[in-house]
């Protein structure tokens, strides 16, 4: 009779061990400053479609970025990367985006690879997360979080430095 369990055994501690290879991942902590520069000589960010309720929630207003990612919150640190995709307002009642990016890096240890984040961001409150739903380089099959905090937001011109925690595993 143990002969019959030993091959069933076998094949269920390999199924595990697969398991547990192909589910092992890395755990990143990725910090940076992201610049969006919606007025001024050198704009990163461009309207689509303007706005079609004004404020507080410019719902529909649509916008494409490529701002800078920097090491640190002055614009002229060491840059990392870029911020390139768009966000869109899509609520009635509260400034609520829909922001859809990737992260590319261009230096650092990143430096070739991608992160893609899609999901809401709250520009009114102190901090936001949003999804990372995968990723290119060494992030292939990346799943994780960003948290955007305001870190200089201007009201008046809509120009802000948000500082980003971005937690992934790939």
């Amino acid at each position: 009779m143990a002969s019959k369990l030993a091959p069933n055994s076998f094949i269920v501690l390999s199924f595990f061990l697969f398991l547990m290879c192909i589910t092992s991942t890395e755990s990143q902590h990725i910090h940076f400053f992201f610049h969006d520069i919606v007025t001024g000589s050198n704009p990163t960010v461009a309207t689509i479609t303007p706005a079609q309720k004004g404020p507080p929630t410019l719902f529909g207003k649509t916008s494409m970025m490529d701002d800078k990612l920097t090491e640190g919150p002055d614009p002229s640190s060491r840059e990392v990367g870029r911020a390139q995709g768009f966000y869109a307002s899509a609520s009635l009642s509260e400034l609520g985006l829909i922001q859809a990016m990737n992260l590319v890096f261009t230096d650092g240890a990143y430096k070739g690879s991608a992160l893609t984040v899609l999901g809401r961001n709250l520009p009114g409150q102190t901090t936001s997360e949003m999804p990372v739903i995968g990723g290119t380089g060494q992030f292939r099959f990346a799943r994780g979080y960003a948290i955007a905090k305001n870190y200089k937001l201007d009201y008046s011109t809509g120009n802000a430095i948000i500082e980003y925690d971005v937690y992934v595993r790939s």
